[in-house]
């Protein structure tokens, strides 16, 4: 089971150097086993296989699995087509109209964008075509990627920023 979660945590990884080359680095994203399989255009696409930890107590998938990876696909639809760019997510509203369980993908598209913030939608289906769950987002366009991670990471640690 530990061969199997290592190569579902490479191939997640190697799908999104993609995105942002070896630059973009979602620990996270990794341990969640998501695999991007579409970025162009304005939209995005991601599996996912939820593994027995990612179930909640009636034995489908965690809301905030599901709440994850519509942020996550939200996200990847708007640097969709400036892969260079980081985003923030500003707002986000989430419905969840049916239990998860099984693959799941997740469809996300930019619904518009000006120079700085972007709003976006994400569906998440399941292995039977399903819709289970859906968000509209906003997010907030980063000028410099490793500056602005820098800064953010600064700012959660608590070290001075200037």
């Amino acid at each position: 089971m530990a061969e199997n979660a290592k190569s579902a945590g490479d191939k997640a990884a190697a799908s999104w150097r993609a995105l942002g080359g070896d630059g973009l680095q979602i620990p996270f994203v990794v341990h969640m086993g998501f695999v991007l399989d579409q970025c162009a255009d304005g939209h995005s696409e991601i599996s996912y296989a939820p593994l027995p930890e990612h179930q909640n107590s009636l034995g489908v998938t965690h809301g905030g699995a599901i709440m994850t990876l519509l942020d996550v696909s939200m996200a990847t639809a708007a640097r969709s087509d400036t892969p260079g760019q980081g985003v923030v997510t500003i707002e986000m509203k989430t419905s969840f109209m049916q239990a998860a369980s099984g693959s799941l993908t997740a469809r996300g598209q930019l619904l518009h964008r000006t120079a700085t913030l972007a709003f976006t939608q994400s569906t998440i289906y399941d292995a039977k075509g399903r819709a289970c769950a859906m968000a509209v987002g906003t997010f907030k366009y980063l000028k410099e990627v490793s500056r602005s991670a820098t800064l953010l990471q600064r700012a959660a640690t608590g070290i001075n920023t200037e």
